[in-house]
């Protein structure tokens, strides 16, 4: 059974431990550049605000040892903030983080809190709950990305080998799916 890394810098990483906890899967939490040295075979970058967390990996020289193992083909999963982090280019901001997927990504393009929304809608073939909090989309993808979701025409869920993003929260509900989806990537 795989170990799963969660980057826990800031934002909702103890609500995607407590999913991997009911899929009976350990996760241990990332803090600091001598966590990665712990041994885990995927990793999640959760929802929170971007620039903190960008700022955090590199103020803890976190930043390029996490690039490095995505680039040599470890399974990561980016929600919401964690999108935006792995996105190649960001339209509406010129900070640029680990770079590692082929998308461009809008920043919170669906407005303040206030433009937060839940929908149910399909991701890779099945009806789940989603909810948007401050939300980007993705605004174009590389041929080379897998659209596994798309809500009012824009693309909220995409995979690239190794890597799969959401522009919404599946860890702020109890539907497991998309969790089991990125534990199936090989």
């Amino acid at each position: 059974m795989d170990t799963v890394g969660v980057l826990a810098l800031q934002g909702a990483f103890i609500e995607h431990e407590k999913i991997l906890a009911s899929l009976g899967v350990k996760a241990i939490e990332l803090r600091q550049r001598q966590d990665l040295a712990k041994s885990f075979d995927r990793l999640i970058i959760p929802g929170g605000e971007s620039t903190v967390i960008g700022k955090l990996l590199n103020d803890s020289d976190m930043k390029n040892p996490i690039k490095e193992f995505i680039d040599n083909g470890m399974p990561v999963f980016g929600t919401c903030a964690g999108l935006i982090l792995l996105a190649k280019e960001i339209t509406n901001d010129t900070a640029r983080h680990l770079c590692t997927m082929d998308i461009t990504a809008n920043r919170n393009a669906y407005g303040r809190q206030l433009g937060s929304f839940y929908t149910e809608s399909n991701f890779n073939g099945k009806n789940i709950p989603m909810l948007f909090i401050r939300a980007p989309y993705i605004e174009d993808a590389g041929e080379k990305v897998e659209i596994l979701s798309v809500v009012n025409n824009r693309i909220v869920a995409a995979r690239e080998k190794n890597q799969l993003v959401t522009a919404f929260h599946p860890e702020l509900n109890e539907d497991t799916y998309v969790h089991e989806y990125f534990l199936s990537i090989t």
